[in-house]
């Protein structure tokens, strides 16, 4: 896994106040035709040859939630997940990657922690993930997320 610099986004359509701003993916300045929730990329791993993990924001003052977003080039989005609760807000920082995760800072006195699966795991719903994650599928997962106090 590395962060790339060559995957931006353009906003698509503008945030209301029930959604999300939402952006089309570029790679190298091409168009994929990939819609994702968010509006600000402020960072792009590379995963595999096709496969990238997007952590992505909407600038939003004092809500601000980080979505993380699997993409694979050719199939589109392959699972999204959102950290964040109401009147909370979190910079994105100290990204560090190793050979199979990603360690993050955003919400609270915690390091986040992102392992990828290559095929769609089981999970049970509500009780899998650390307080404040939602995800996309309530069943089935890529991304495991961790949170580890400091």
């Amino acid at each position: 896994m590395q962060i790339v610099n060559d995957v931006s986004l353009v906003e698509v359509q503008h945030a209301t106040d029930r959604e999300q701003a939402k952006s089309e993916v570029l790679l190298s300045g091409s168009s994929t035709g990939i819609i994702i929730p968010g509006k600000i990329l402020e960072a792009a791993v590379k995963v595999t040859d096709n496969r990238y993990v997007l952590f992505v924001t909407d600038d939003v003052l004092y809500e601000e939630s980080l979505t993380i977003v699997l993409i694979d080039s050719s199939q589109g989005i392959q699972e999204i997940v959102t950290i964040g609760n109401e009147y909370n807000s979190g910079t994105f920082e100290q990204l560090h990657i190793s050979d199979h995760s990603l360690q993050f800072r955003f919400i609270g006195d915690y390091i986040w922690g992102l392992t990828l699966e290559d095929s769609p795991k089981f999970q049970l719903p509500f009780f899998s993930d650390p307080k404040g994650v939602s995800r996309s599928k309530a069943f089935t997962r890529f991304m495991n997320i961790t949170a580890l106090p400091v």
